[in-house]
């Protein structure tokens, strides 16, 4: 059984800390930081650590493009598959600037690693931000110790962390849920995110952590996390970019007691709440999407294959048409099934039907007449859904979007200032 917290962070698994802190990287003077300002505005390097060494399973970007940080992560993961935690910046990427990057994220870790005691292999370092510039590791290195002084499970530290990673984010991005094993015993998960621009699958601008305090090997864990995702991370598409620092890591720490093995049917429960709450943090990152206002679901069913089912949903969701008519409320039914047609999925389009929000607008490959005022209603809602009927095959996917408003144009036309 499994019990979804809504007051989440996370260090609610046992054993984890965290914090953040500012090094002047969003604001040009953290000693004079108005006490009335959101700390996702000013807090740009977080931390996530377990004292007790922790397996670890991680998914990265397809982009053939890393960041320096991730790559260095990366080799650790792959390598090791244990860690003790990660340290995140904001603001600067850490990408595209030569061997020097991988350099700078290892001062970074080391530097980390030599106040807690530990090896710089230990600590795993993660950017997202501007390409091309390096880390500033002038204002970094001096904030440190405030870091890794201030770590603690308390609730506002881990909220902290939250901030630190959060660049064009307008909302934080945390979950939690406490598993009930089959012999009664607990285990929790928690997880954070970032992400609201430059995403598409597989993987984008995004960076999540898991955390929990159940004992599982890498090997394991990797597999679950493939599985948690395929239909989650890599089903989200706010514009169709796919970025060079993206990484899902999960850490597990065993502080509980209770280790899970392959197989069994705790394995299950414990995959299961990876899952869903996977699919929570994917939801929050389609829906706070830059200049969103709304959160787009689209589905298709009975398609050939999985193949085409991915094509149509990747094609809707990337259409800035679509997209756009989302954002005007506009009932132009004829950008979808042009998506649908040119996205190289094979089908009969005299056999599709398509409805918004339960509306039929489509049906036997024509337009059929529907209620205006109902098509606008619905459409005037935060959450809207696109489901596309094929008759071809039993074969299902869903993506998870968002619309494209005057804002995302300002946004990306200024990213840099």
């Amino acid at each position: 059984m499994e019990e979804e917290l809504l007051n989440s962070y996370i260090t609610m698994p046992k054993g984890f800390k965290a914090n953040g802190v500012s090094a002047g990287m969003k604001c040009a003077d953290p000693a004079n930081i108005n006490e009335n300002a959101p700390k996702s505005s000013y807090l740009d390097i977080g931390m996530v650590y377990s004292d007790t060494p922790c397996n670890v399973a991680g998914v990265y970007t397809s982009n053939l493009v890393k960041g320096h940080s991730l790559v260095r992560s990366i080799g650790i993961i792959e390598n090791k598959g244990t860690a003790k935690g990660i340290i995140v910046n904001s603001k600067v990427a850490n990408a595209g600037v030569g061997a020097v990057g991988v350099e700078d994220a290892e001062k970074i870790a080391s530097c980390t690693s030599s106040l807690l005691g530990c090896d710089s292999s230990e600590i795993l370092t993660a950017s997202t931000g501007v390409i091309g510039s390096r880390l500033p590791l002038d204002k970094m290195l001096p904030v440190i110790p405030d870091l890794v002084s201030g770590l603690s499970a308390e609730e506002e530290n881990a909220h902290c962390a939250e901030y630190a990673m959060m660049t064009t984010d307008t909302v934080p991005k945390e979950v939690s849920a406490q598993i009930e094993l089959t012999d009664g015993k607990t285990v929790t998960i928690s997880g954070m995110a970032k992400g609201s621009g430059m995403i598409h699958p597989n993987l984008a601008t995004m960076i999540s952590i898991f955390t929990t305090d159940c004992g599982i090997a890498s090997a394991s864990l990797k597999k679950m996390l493939q599985k948690a995702v395929k239909y989650t991370f890599n089903r989200v598409s706010v514009d169709g970019d796919t970025s060079v620092c993206d990484m899902v890591v999960v850490f597990a720490n065993g502080a509980s007691g209770v280790e899970i093995e392959e197989g069994s049917e705790d394995y299950q429960l414990f995959e299961n709440a990876l899952c869903e709450l996977a699919e929570d943090i994917a939801r929050m990152l389609a829906s706070d999407g830059e200049g969103a206002t709304k959160f787009v679901e689209i589905e298709v069913h009975g398609a050939a294959n999985e193949k085409d089912a991915k094509l149509i949903v990747t094609s809707v969701a990337r259409s800035p048409l679509c997209k756009t008519a989302f954002f005007g409320e506009d009932a132009n039914i004829g950008r979808i099934l042009t998506a649908v047609g040119y996205s190289g999925a094979s089908f009969d389009p005299e056999k599709v039907d398509i409805r918004l929000s339960g509306l039929l607008m489509y049906k036997d490959g024509a337009a059929v007449n529907f209620d205006e005022e109902e098509a606008s209603r619905l459409l005037a809602e935060h959450d809207i859904k696109v489901d596309i009927t094929l008759y071809e095959g039993d074969a299902y996917d869903r993506m998870f979007t968002c619309d494209f408003s005057y804002d995302y144009v300002k946004i990306n036309g200024s990213y840099r200032t």
